[in-house]
């Protein structure tokens, strides 16, 4: 009876760190365009500021793979490095899709570093978790 337990807290905790890194980096995004730090959506924008949106995604990152392994039923980084690699794939198909989208979708540097990011990130958060556990 608690193998299927253990699998709904398993995609309850993959799910719940999807689910908070793609709202954290939505509100972020728009935070930042209302503030005027990013331009409105549709204009193209400098590198630095695409610098400015790698780090705050690569700290929410690191949150949402805290946030699965604190959840995770059992093999905290392993759930974690799960999500990293679902963030992998993600982020290579916004590769393959903003390639040649037009300078609003940035530089090809930044969908590659999003991508490049996904797993140590993740590892990060997981192992941050696992340091508060001891």
């Amino acid at each position: 009876m608690s193998q299927p337990r253990n699998l709904r807290r398993s995609v309850a905790a993959l799910l719940a760190g999807f689910v908070a890194v793609v709202i954290l980096s939505l509100a972020a995004d728009a935070l930042m365009h209302s503030t005027g730090i990013f331009p409105p959506l549709g204009q193209p924008m400098p590198d630095s500021r695409f610098f400015l949106a790698l780090a705050y995604r690569t700290a929410i990152g690191i949150f949402g793979g805290f946030l699965v392994a604190k959840i995770a039923p059992d093999r905290p980084m392993r759930h974690a490095l799960l999500s990293g690699g679902i963030g992998l794939v993600i982020s290579a198909i916004g590769v393959v899709l903003t390639w040649d989208a037009g300078p609003e979708f940035g530089p090809h540097w930044y969908p590659i570093a999003l991508a490049a990011t996904a797993l140590p990130t993740a590892w990060a958060g997981a192992h941050i978790a696992e340091l508060k556990r001891n």
